[in-house]
């Protein structure tokens, strides 16, 4: 698969996420967020994974705390100049994006 393919298929892919997330939150807190937003949440859930060291447990199980993963996105939000995000919306996300990847298993 060449570099290009692969772009297009992770753009598809984020996607497809964004539209499952837009389902499961209520619309009161998605309608807040555009596209590009909730896509820059996901990059940034996905950042506190990498950080964490939680992608490379060997645990069959994790248990992966929502509310500093909320914390760590809000904290990145303001750092890199975003709008202000709330924590509890934040949450929301994270656990939609996880239910996302264990339908996708």
């Amino acid at each position: 698969m060449s570099i290009d393919e692969e772009i297009l298929l992770d753009e598809q892919e984020k996607r497809k996420e964004v539209a499952f997330i837009r389902q499961q939150m209520p619309a009161d807190v998605v309608s807040k967020y555009d596209d590009g937003l909730l896509s820059w949440v996901l990059d940034a859930i996905a950042s506190y994974y990498y950080e964490s060291g939680i992608l490379e447990s060997t645990a069959e199980e994790v248990d992966v705390d929502m509310e500093a993963v909320a914390s760590y996105v809000c904290s990145l939000a303001e750092q890199e100049g975003q709008p202000r995000l709330d924590v509890r919306e934040v949450q929301l996300i994270a656990e939609a994006d996880l239910d996302f990847q264990e339908e996708e298993l």
